[in-house]
């Protein structure tokens, strides 16, 4: 995959070289790659793709639970199979304990190297750019996730008053 990474990373830098309107949208270097040559797709290259967009439809499909609370239906773990690793998807509404220990791990260490990056890319311009206010970049979500649930749980309660408003007057 990171060779195939590597290609789409060079397809930009052409864009860029190209003199190409910048900055752009995926979609625009995409259209211009093909234009131009640079991307064809092969039988290889159709199934990875292929198997990205499946992951990304699996990734967003949603269930609610018996609390009401919108939950991921799909969920990946690494695994090997015939020696090799792979990543295998299942339904946490079936899963076994170990597939979803796994999965939540996998999930949790994605935000960590998100955040690291993240950190890593406020830490480079604010050094690159001393003499501008430091751009502050705080890493601790607790705050977020609480009040993210509050604006769920009270858009839920506004609903609720709405639909019975609705059935006084019907």
């Amino acid at each position: 995959m990171a060779d195939y990474d590597r290609q789409l990373q060079r397809i930009v830098t052409e864009y860029r070289r190209a003199e190409q309107e910048w900055p752009a949208s995926a979609k625009e270097i995409a259209r211009w790659a093909i234009r131009t040559g640079r991307f064809d797709l092969r039988a290889p290259t159709v199934e990875r793709v292929l198997a990205r967009e499946i992951a990304q439809a699996l990734r967003e499909e949603y269930f609610t639970d018996s609390k009401g609370r919108r939950v991921r239906a799909k969920h990946p773990a690494k695994a090997r199979r015939n020696g090799e690793q792979i990543t295998l998807w299942d339904d946490m509404r079936t899963a076994p304990r170990d597939h979803m220990e796994k999965a939540f791990g996998l999930r949790r260490r994605h935000i960590v190297g998100e955040c690291r990056q993240v950190k890593a890319d406020v830490d480079s311009y604010n050094d690159a750019h001393p003499a501008e206010r430091l751009i502050q970049m705080v890493l601790d979500f607790t705050k977020d996730v609480e009040e993210a649930e509050l604006v769920e749980r009270s858009e839920e309660i506004e609903a609720d008053e709405l639909y019975e408003e609705f059935e006084a007057i019907a």
